[in-house]
């Protein structure tokens, strides 16, 4: 029901805007926002229906090609709530709230892509994998390029596109191999995992790398990470906000998905999951954060520091793949509180650029006790994506860090030690270019004198809440906990 519920907010919202053209901004945000809360609503009323009908380990749909369990319904509702409140800030960005064709089209496609993000978090057959994988890409790729009378925009939608494809391609032959080699498309019926294990193990990695790069270009991690900040910097705020957060979370959804089939078969040895996934983890957190420190542009520095947190959530999936589904929920909540935090901060990004033009992080210089509320809500924002106490962002890490010393515990796996070591250093580097723009809000003053605005006073609003929503989780994270 949610995603027939999509499905059809997804054929209003489109209607709508054609009715009634360029003033249907506000109709469509209206009716976005009001379907998005009623899904909501049907998210939560799939757990009581697995919960009556006794199928705690989940159901399969569709002929075995989606999985519905409590996990899935939790990455699917928090989806919804990040999307709820991007629909709100869509039209609070001045520059694209300046577009000469309006916003309702990016409504339309918002909506139309939660339905492609819902069915990757539920998809478990390589068929619904690549389609529900496709769906959220065109989406993307439009939204990448939403300001075409922008060149920086243009051409970030251009790169993401190209690499988009390329990704593609190499995913579907890498999907083509596996059905070669195992005759079978579903990942839960035993027939792939059996039939790879009785192939050729070079192969069979071969496939299953191409796969995983295929995956890896939805979360950005190294080496598939170079579209990232360009097309972060050049797309319009909001749509950074859409790109580091929804299509990431349903990709790691996927990803776990993926790869349980394979970690609970206890004579599997044609590739080494944990191996690979704890290399490009560690490999993906030092290259994230060193070359964040590098950056000046707001944005380019959340870009960077967004492919940081990627390695940094690799490492619960390698206590995962060991296997360890316990840390499931530590990964869900974990995604939780850096979508609420990445998605406050590009806001903020956007407030100060409405006000001062502010796109560079010396921009920021002596704005802290002009706009103090703005950027008090700042501070605990990176505070929370740094992983200080007693934000959510620390708790956060601190359950992915003791999953994977609990896994580390059993096994004594030495690459995991490894990546409990670069995950604290990761941390430790994250202050230095975290910390530069309270550093420069409250410590520095401004040769620029700025009158205080109010014209962004919902991003002040909305940033507020986020920020207090990070500390109020920090300190009582069993209220999400509980539940997944």
């Amino acid at each position: 029901m949610p995603e027939i519920s999509l499905s059809i907010l997804f054929i209003i919202v489109f209607v709508t805007d054609l009715v009634f053209g360029k003033n249907s901004l506000l109709w469509c945000k209206i009716i976005a926002c009001v379907g998005l809360f009623m899904v909501m609503l049907k998210d939560l009323e799939q757990v009581g229906l697995l919960l009556n009908s006794g199928l705690l380990n989940g159901r399969l749909l569709f002929g075995q090609m989606l999985l519905l369990n409590r996990a899935v319904i939790g990455f699917k509702f928090f989806i919804d709530v990040l999307a709820f409140i991007l629909v709100l800030y869509f039209s609070w960005d001045n520059h694209l709230k300046q577009h000469r064709k309006g916003l309702s089209d990016l409504y339309s496609i918002v909506t139309g892509s939660l339905v492609g993000l819902h069915l990757m978090v539920m998809a478990v057959n390589m068929l619904s994998i690549y389609l529900s994988i496709e769906m959220v890409s065109i989406a993307s790729y439009l939204l990448a390029a939403y300001r075409s009378e922008s060149g920086f925009s243009a051409e970030a939608g251009l790169k993401y596109v190209l690499f988009g494809a390329v990704s593609s391609a190499v995913m579907l032959y890498g999907i083509s191999l596996l059905y070669a080699l195992s005759g079978s498309f579903d990942l839960y019926n035993g027939q792939v995992s059996l039939g790879l294990m009785q192939a050729d193990h070079v192969a069979v990695a071969f496939a299953l790398v191409l796969v995983l790069a295929g995956i890896g270009f939805k979360l950005s991690f190294v080496p598939v990470h170079f579209w990232v900040p360009d097309v972060y910097q050049g797309a319009a705020t909001p749509v950074t906000a859409y790109l580091s957060t929804l299509p990431k979370i349903a990709g790691f959804a996927l990803l776990l998905n993926f790869i349980l089939p394979f970690a609970l078969l206890v004579n599997w040895h044609s590739f080494n999951f944990r191996l690979f996934l704890a290399v490009i983890a560690i490999v993906t957190m030092i290259a994230g954060n060193f070359a964040a420190v590098l950056q000046t542009n707001v944005k380019r520095l959340l870009a960077y520091s967004s492919i940081a947190h990627t390695g940094f959530v690799l490492m619960g999936v390698v206590a995962f793949a060991s296997p360890d589904i316990t840390v499931r929920p530590a990964i869900i909540f974990y995604l939780l509180v850096y979508g609420l935090a990445n998605i406050g901060a590009l806001a903020l990004a956007s407030y100060f650029t409405n006000l001062t033009g502010a796109d560079d992080v010396n921009d920021y210089k002596g704005l802290g006790f002009k706009y103090p509320l703005a950027s008090i809500s700042f501070v605990i924002i990176l505070i929370s994506l740094t992983g200080i106490p007693v934000t959510a962002g620390f708790t956060g890490k601190l359950f992915i860090f003791s999953a994977v010393y609990g896994v580390y515990q059993n096994n004594h796996d030495i690459w995991l030690l490894i990546l409990m070591i670069t995950g604290a250093l990761a941390t430790v580097i994250s202050l230095f270019y975290y910390l530069r723009i309270p550093l420069n809000l409250f410590l520095r003053r401004s040769e620029i004198v700025t009158e205080p605005d109010n014209r962004s006073l919902n991003i002040v609003i909305l940033s507020a809440i986020i920020a207090l929503g990070l500390v109020l989780l920090g300190i009582f994270p069993g209220v999400i906990m509980q539940y997944l």
